[in-house]
This record gives C-alpha cells, sequence and structure tokens, in this order.
C-alpha cells in the first residue's frame, strides 16, 4: 500500500512538472507582444518610448533568456509568490484569492449534485431495469452527455431569465452577503456546470450495477434471505464505485475547465473569467499561476482517487495491479 501511493506521488509531482513546463512554453509561443498589448489598452501607446518599453521588460523580467524566466517564476510558486500580472498590475494570489472562492462554490455545489445525484439515478435505473424511471431517466442521461454547456446556459438565460423571470441572468452574490440572491445567481450556472458529471456517473453507475448484481455472491445474499436495501446498499455498491470513482475525479477537472465557458456566458467574476481574460490580453503570468493552481488541485485529487481504489479493491492494495 505505502508503495502503491508512493509511485502515484511521484508520479503526480513529475506530471505536474510537465504541465509547469508546457504552459510556461506555449504561451510564449503566442504572437505578440503582452507589454504592447497592455499599453494599447491602458490608452498609452502613443506616449510609449522604446527606453520605457524596455524598462517595463526589466520589471516583469520579460528580458531574460526563457530558461532564466522559467527558473525565476518556479522558483517563486514554490515560495508561495506568483509574481505580477502585466494587465492588472497587482500581484497574482491576491487576484487568485478573489476569484477562487466563487469558482469553488459553484463548483462544488456542482460536484456534489453530480456525484449525489447522479449515483441515485444510475442506482435506480440499475435496480429498476426495464420499469419506467428507467426506460425515462436513461435516455436523458444520453442526452446530458451530449448536451453543450454555452447552449444551456443561454437556453436557461432565455427560458428562466428573459420570458419567465424567474432568475436573474448574469452576475453573482456572495451567500455571506445575500443567500436568497446567491441561491438565485447559482441555479443556472450550478445546472450547466453539473449536467456533464451528472449524467456520466449516472450512465457508469448503472452500468456497473448491472455487472455487480448477476454476481454469485449477490445471489447468494438473495438466497439468503437478506432485504433488497442491505443487499445493493452494503455488497452490492461498493464493488460498483470502483469505476464510477474514476468519473469522479475526472468531474474536478470537468468542473474547472466548464467554469471558463459557464462564467464567461453569466458574467460571473470567478476564475474561469480571469484565465480567459488573460489568454487574450497575453498575461502570462496570470495564467501559468491559474493553470498550475488547477493542476496541482485535480491531481491531488486523482491521488486521492487512486488511494481509494487500493481500500476498494484488494487486489490494488496488495499489490497485485500496478
Amino acid at each position: 500500500m505505502t508503495a502503491f501511493v508512493i509511485r502515484r506521488l511521484l508520479l503526480a509531482l513529475l506530471t505536474l512538472l510537465l504541465v509547469s513546463l508546457a504552459v510556461f512554453f506555449v504561451m510564449r509561443l503566442l504572437p505578440g507582444d503582452p507589454l504592447l498589448i497592455y499599453m494599447a489598452q491602458s490608452m498609452e501607446f502613443d506616449a510609449m518610448s522604446s527606453e520605457a518599453l524596455d524598462e517595463l521588460r526589466r520589471e516583469f523580467g520579460l528580458d531574460k533568456p526563457i530558461m532564466v524566466q522559467y527558473m525565476h517564476w518556479i522558483s517563486g510558486v514554490f515560495r508561495g509568490d506568483f509574481g505580477t500580472s502585466i494587465f492588472y498590475r497587482e500581484k497574482v494570489g491576491k487576484l487568485m484569492l478573489e476569484r477562487f472562492p466563487v469558482t469553488l462554490h459553484l463548483g462544488l455545489l456542482a460536484l456534489l449534485g453530480s456525484v449525489f445525484v447522479g449515483l441515485a439515478v444510475g442506482l435506480i435505473a440499475a435496480v429498476r431495469r426495464g420499469s419506467w424511471p428507467d426506460r425515462i431517466l436513461t435516455p436523458l442521461t444520453y442526452l446530458g452527455v451530449t448536451v453543450p454547456v454555452f447552449w444551456l446556459g443561454i437556453l436557461m438565460i432565455y427560458v428562466f431569465g428573459l420570458k419567465l423571470h424567474w432568475l436573474p441572468i448574469a452576475g453573482y452574490t456572495s451567500p455571506w452577503e445575500n443567500f436568497w440572491l446567491s441561491t438565485q445567481q447559482s441555479i443556472m450556472p450550478v445546472i450547466c456546470l453539473a449536467v456533464f458529471g451528472l449524467a456520466s456517473n449516472a450512465r457508469q453507475m448503472r452500468s456497473s450495477m448491472l455487472e455487480v448484481i448477476h454476481q454469485d455472491y449477490i445471489r447468494t445474499a438473495w438466497a439468503k434471505g437478506l432485504s433488497e436495501s442491505r443487499i445493493i446498499l452494503k455488497h452490492a455498491l461498493k464493488n460498483s464505485l470502483i469505476p464510477v470513482i474514476t468519473l469522479m475525479g475526472m468531474g474536478v477537472s470537468m468542473v474547472f475547465g466548464g467554469s471558463v465557458i459557464v462564467e464567461t456566458v453569466f458574467a460571473i467574476p470567478g476564475i474561469g473569467r480571469l484565465l480567459v481574460s488573460s489568454i487574450f490580453g497575453q498575461d502570462y503570468v496570470v495564467v501559468q499561476a491559474i493553470a498550475f493552481v488547477i493542476a496541482s488541485i485535480v491531481l491531488v485529487v486523482n491521488l486521492i482517487v487512486d488511494i481509494s481504489y487500493a481500500w476498494l479493491d484488494p487486489k490494488i492494495r496488495y499489490g497485485r495491479i500496478a
């Protein structure tokens, strides 16, 4: 078990290093100069001289060789210093601290909803296979997997915001400031973030449960006269969760990836919207920091998922599977 965790930890660290290299160098392959873009957007382009531009390059370290820039940035990251934004002229850590709570609030609600509702839907569809709940829920999961998030968001804004006037169409309010308004503003973004994960979890749960409930030990449990709820929850559920847990880990990356689209559609001041504006402005430091932090979160979640495999599957725990 210890060796298994150490191997996964080393693999996660290697992956994180490769992610930092990729995001650092890919950003610098984009055409254009971030300082020129910044000056053009700040209406100071005409007043800029070559000497002042060179001074800005020295200020942000863009005059150094690219490998020196990378080593300076990655060493600062491990010290908790993500650098200074070119466009906002503020510390990147401060910008992320202001935006991350918004994304985490919506993301956690979407993740919890996709996991618990998805597992419940898949469980009901499997246990009542062929019944009317299965015939209704299963096609809905196919629809949930295929629907484009941006289209669903625009459709919900049109129907529930503009036509029915049930929900606000944009913005974000902290639940600590106004809980009711925050709940109203969160409903549509959370649904858009959760729909793919919910449908995927439901489909995988149904498939896994159908495979497990036909095993010999389940038939033996029925023969012993155990109740249906005990058989399903105590014996079948644990083994059917093993492939589903993979999708749960992937759901974290889907939430952060989906936040880029959802926060743009609903004008939410979260980390995804900050990432989009920074990419268009070629704000290297912000993009690097956000990508690095999101990759770290996803890798930690995947590590937890790998460790949970060892708890659920004794073959992994005792080293029979690498």
